[in-house]
């Protein structure tokens, strides 16, 4: 565990090289990474942690910036700058770093990224309406389950067509974290100017990775990032909705890998 900015945040870190900072996605925690830990811990210095109210991070009441913590996270592990991967939530939450301390950026993986400034409806009214009554009466597995229709399956397959094994352990992380937002909903904050509005300002190698079968607004987002951050490449992973690297996890592997190995070989 780290104490950092006033929380309590639990991590993970091993093998040697340059540093590498995995940043989970608002449906998850840090073990959405599972198949990406070791197999990137071979050739980096890999760190991942959960983000306040996710995972073995307690939930905290107070106002904070996600990339403040991931700044705070890199000073108490004495990590000066490092390469930074971030799906969705986490996406956001890197890109916005990029912005705060390009100098502490050594290069971006934002997979299905959300982004500041950038808002789009990812739900039908229906479920917007399915989740409003399941909160109401406090039933989380509802919620959860619904999360799953929205992020997991994508709004081109069913449940019966995914891998049941990976939808069911992004449903508990999702659980898991929709109850600790229930003990006390932290107050996230957003870079201002937001990142939407200053992406032509990073300056960092970029691959945007995107699952094919994303709800409309996260491929209208990774679209955005490979048109206006100079020189970003973009990768699909076909057949793979908003947690690619769950689904495909050696295809996501091998094009991170091939990335990151083509910057250090410059």
């Amino acid at each position: 565990m780290l104490k950092v900015n006033g929380a309590h945040l639990y991590y993970e870190m091993a093998g040697e090289g340059n540093p590498l900072v995995l940043l989970h996605a608002g449906i998850a925690d840090c073990r959405m990474w599972d198949d990406q830990f070791d197999p990137l811990a071979r050739h980096f210095r890999v760190i991942r942690y959960d983000a306040r109210g996710f995972g073995q991070s307690e939930p905290t009441a107070d106002a904070y910036y996600p990339y403040e913590d991931l700044r705070a996270v890199m000073d108490a592990l004495e990590v000066e700058s490092a390469y930074l991967v971030g799906c969705s939530m986490g996406g956001k939450t890197i890109l916005d770093f990029a912005l705060a301390y390009p100098e502490r950026t050594a290069a971006l993986v934002p997979v299905a990224s959300g982004l500041g400034g950038y808002s789009f409806r990812a739900w039908s009214e229906e479920q917007v309406a399915a989740i409003e009554a399941a909160e109401q009466e406090g039933d989380y597995e509802r919620i959860s389950e619904i999360e799953m229709q929205i992020w997991f399956d994508g709004p081109y397959r069913s449940a019966r067509s995914v891998n049941r094994t990976a939808r069911q352990k992004a449903y508990a992380m999702n659980l898991k974290a929709l109850r600790n937002t229930a003990i006390a909903g932290p107050a996230v904050q957003s870079l201002e100017p937001p990142a939407a509005t200053r992406l032509s300002e990073i300056r960092v190698p970029t691959c945007v990775v995107v699952g094919e079968l994303d709800v409309p607004g996260i491929l209208e987002v990774a679209d955005k990032l490979t048109q206006e951050i100079a020189g970003a490449r973009k990768i699909v992973i076909s057949d793979a909705a908003h947690l690619p690297n769950m689904e495909k996890p050696a295809e996501f592997n091998q094009h991170v890998l091939e990335f990151l190995k083509s910057l250090e070989e410059k």
